[in-house]
């Protein structure tokens, strides 16, 4: 038996959890410089706020609902994520984390008589540890469990947040209820093709006579999530992945940027975040990928998009080798496009290897100081918080500039933004 648990209006719900004032009340998290909307209470979603709608459209309705905006804050969401994550995995070992927000539990092997007060039990114990409200469903498969959450989550007062797909009635009835653009690994490419086909929900698509037009427009994937649906577990929990196949920084500006010392400074910290990122999971890089772009709705330009790319003849993981090689790249594009205002810069990581693994070149080399002053700046970073230590042509400041005109404090994650409270 799988499921899978979803924590409600995650974003929304963590503000929540320190700003309780909020609760029943119209909520909305703003994405990166405060662009658009990426998470919404109920209350909003009733007010009429869309997802993915830019912050300037909604102001009016914003102000006339009293709809409280926040800004990300992923150092708060990505803490009590892992708290919610460590509480699922004192019910089962067996667990995979899919996103910030949603887990996949597998139960073989474990004796457990009524999964729904199980799954009860699940939902208050995260409830009360750490304030966040799931829904959990669960069924023999991991395409299934998608589906159950779902009802779970739409009909809560009847479910009271889990519902447990056990039997062939209740799989056919939630497969008849789930519309095939709500079924879990089916894009939006291809939802036109299915529904020409007149497959309409999720029991349509099981349908024997269409598999051959499955394998042949969908291929193993297609195969593999029809015979989920069908109750036949063909999806196993993926493993951990301990190591990320390319590290990418990239933040669009507050305003556009021509000035080639100002594109430098903001390069030179992604530079930095990444590398630290490289050096925490300890790989080393063999590709530096270099990107700027400009607004192609402010500026007329026949190119919107510069990249270039260089490959060392060594591994590395030092801060100032890579910016140096960033550096030299970002001169070469600014060079003849000077007066062009970009609105985003970004640097990729790529070509990675276990920093174990690294092959040392006879004739070229980075200067072997720099492995031990990384690990003094990292050491450094950690104890006293917020990269205090950073290279010269940074902002002493910021990490990096960005609209947060509505930002919570770190509650959880900065010394400096623990609650404080009075005893009376």
């Amino acid at each position: 038996m799988y499921a899978l648990v979803d924590c409600n209006n995650f974003y929304a719900s963590c503000e929540r959890v320190f700003q309780p004032k909020f609760n029943g009340k119209p909520v909305a998290i703003l994405s990166n410089n405060d662009g658009c909307v990426i998470s919404r209470s109920e209350e909003a979603k009733e007010a009429g706020i869309p997802m993915g709608a830019p912050a300037f459209k909604i102001k009016e309705l914003v102000k006339e609902k009293n709809i409280q905006l926040f800004s990300s804050n992923y150092p708060l969401y990505g803490d009590l994520s892992n708290r919610v994550m460590a509480i699922l995995e004192q019910f089962t070992p067996n667990l995979e984390i899919y996103s910030i927000d949603e887990a996949f539990l597998n139960f073989d092997g474990l004796n457990i008589p009524d999964f729904h007060d199980y799954g009860l039990q699940m939902r208050n114990r995260v409830q009360k540890w750490v304030g966040i409200p799931t829904c959990i469903g669960f069924a023999e498969t991991k395409a299934l469990s998608k589906i159950a959450n779902k009802i779970a989550k739409k009909f809560q007062d009847r479910t009271k947040g889990v519902y447990v797909i056990d039997s062939e009635e209740k799989r056919i009835k939630a497969l008849k209820w789930t519309k095939i653009e709500d079924v879990w690994g089916i894009g939006y490419r291809t939802i036109k093709k299915v529904k020409l086909r007149k497959i309409n929900t999720a029991l349509d698509f099981i349908q024997p006579q269409h598999e051959a037009w499955i394998k042949k427009e969908m291929g193993v994937v297609g195969l593999r999530l029809k015979y989920e649906l069908e109750g036949k577990s063909v999806l196993d929990l993926e493993p951990l992945k301990e190591q990320k196949k390319s590290i990418a920084t990239t933040r669009s500006f507050p305003k556009q940027i021509a000035d080639f010392d100002l594109l430098r400074e903001r390069l030179t910290t992604f530079v930095a975040v990444s590398a630290e990122k490289l050096r925490r999971q300890h790989s080393c890089c063999h590709t530096i990928i270099v990107m700027l772009v400009v607004d192609k709705h402010s500026v007329k330009t026949s190119k919107y998009y510069f990249n270039m790319a260089v490959t060392l003849p060594f591994a590395t993981n030092s801060t100032l080798t890579i910016c140096n090689a960033a550096v030299d790249m970002l001169k070469k594009l600014h060079k003849g496009n000077e007066g062009i205002k970009f609105k985003k810069a970004g640097v990729i990581l790529t070509e990675l290897i276990d920093e174990n693994q690294k092959q040392y070149q006879l004739f070229e080399e980075e200067n072997p100081k720099h492995l031990a002053l990384m690990k003094v700046m990292d050491r450094l970073n950690h104890k006293i918080g917020e990269a205090k230590v950073k290279l010269a042509t940074q902002n002493l400041r910021l990490t990096w500039n960005m609209n947060q005109n509505h930002l919570s404090p770190k509650y959880t994650t900065s010394f400096k933004d623990i609650l404080e409270i009075q005893c009376l």
